[in-house]
């Protein structure tokens, strides 16, 4: 069986849109010409409800399954469901000590860290960058970035970044901004690859986020 390149997107509180992400960036990867699938680790089924009010076509994940199960479990069945396809997206719970956030860490090549500009994000990211840091120790094979999104012109916003880099995980080099193109398509249950020319500057965000995360996995095309 095909193992697929696994990448989680894990906060420690809800709000910094993991999900908007995976399900944006499937799409991404798939118009890259990928086979993507997106396993809904949370609860909440956020990305499963996503799926489930698609109306418009390709590009978008070959497919979205649940997980559940203990944390030991939780690698064979990102695998299963994810079976025949090259990379599959993780949507983690809000939080660092829900079991499937474990297991997913230790499952996947790449964790990234989505950050919205603001204090709280700051301070809660630094519990989520310990975890990793943790379990890098003994799985090297981890790699994991922080990603700045819903990110506005404004001073805060700046200051915010500025202090990103003081981190010891890396920032993405990629800036996720703040537009209503994603809100669209998330009520559509689509993609901003399926809208029309006003989302053209959050295609070409995700775009470039989906060839970063590429060269970080080196998921190549077979």
């Amino acid at each position: 069986m095909k193992i697929p390149v696994a990448i989680a997107l894990l906060s420690q509180k809800g709000g910094a849109g993991k999900t908007t992400i995976a399900m944006q960036l499937a799409a991404a990867l798939s118009a890259a010409g990928r086979r993507v699938a997106v396993a809904d680790l949370d609860p909440q089924e956020s990305a499963l409800r996503w799926a489930e009010a698609a109306s418009g076509g390709p590009p978008r994940a070959e497919r979205v399954f649940a997980v559940a199960g203990a944390a030991g479990e939780i690698a064979s069945a990102v695998d299963r469901g994810a079976a025949g396809c090259d990379l599959v997206l993780l949507d983690c719970p809000p939080s660092i000590e829900h079991p499937h956030t474990l297991g997913a860490l230790e499952r996947v090549e790449l964790a990234i860290v989505p950050i919205v500009p603001g204090p709280t994000d700051l301070w809660s990211t630094r519990a989520v960058e310990r975890l990793i840091l943790l379990v890098q120790q003994r799985r090297p094979v981890l790699r994991a970035a922080l990603l700045p999104n819903r990110v506005q012109h404004t001073t805060l916003a700046g200051d915010v970044l500025e202090v990103m880099r003081e981190f010891t995980l890396p920032v993405m080099p990629v800036a996720l901004a703040q537009r209503n193109a994603y809100a669209q398509s998330a009520v559509q249950g689509g993609s901003v690859f399926h809208l029309g020319r006003a989302a053209q500057a959050a295609r070409d965000e995700m775009t470039r986020l989906a060839a970063a995360v590429l060269k970080l996995t080196g998921a190549k095309k077979e």
